[in-house]
């Protein structure tokens, strides 16, 4: 059990690699936890990385940058096995997605009812407009200057 857990806080959980922390990363988590009074955050593992290249920081070294943000009330690795696996002891009320984020929120919101877990599913709207606001931009310009 979860510190705060059993009371009446309004527990918000995110997702994502962040993979080169950005700006992009800070709106959208900041953006998070304005939705509730706790946010977890379920940091990708490398294996589960399939949608894009994998990660160039390792999966506990991304845990650990997370961990250190102020909004962030906790964060973990996601299971290996199942996606959902880690939202049964987390206890959602909201799950935050990004605007970017590949998820259909109302196939998310039914199979989360499937399995029992009554979130709310809440895209975070566009991110925050900046040259070097995504992981992808960052990588570009390390090669344009230095490769």
């Amino acid at each position: 059990m979860y510190p705060g857990q059993g009371d009446s806080l309004t527990r918000v959980l995110a997702t994502g690699t962040f993979d080169i922390l950005h700006p992009g990363h800070i709106y959208f988590l900041t953006q998070a936890r304005k939705l509730g009074d706790e946010l977890f955050v379920i940091v990708a593992r490398d294996s589960n990385v399939t949608h894009k290249p994998k990660p160039i920081v390792p999966e506990e070294q991304r845990l650990e940058m997370v961990n250190a943000l102020g909004m962030v009330d906790k964060a973990l690795l996601g299971s290996e096995k199942d996606m959902f696996e880690p939202l049964k002891e987390i206890k959602p009320d909201i799950i935050a997605l990004g605007y970017d984020q590949r998820f259909d929120s109302e196939l998310l919101e039914k199979e989360l009812t499937k399995r029992g877990i009554p979130a709310k599913v809440v895209r975070i709207p566009l991110s925050k407009k900046c040259p070097l606001c995504s992981t992808g931009a960052i990588i570009k310009e390390v090669l344009k200057r230095y490769g």
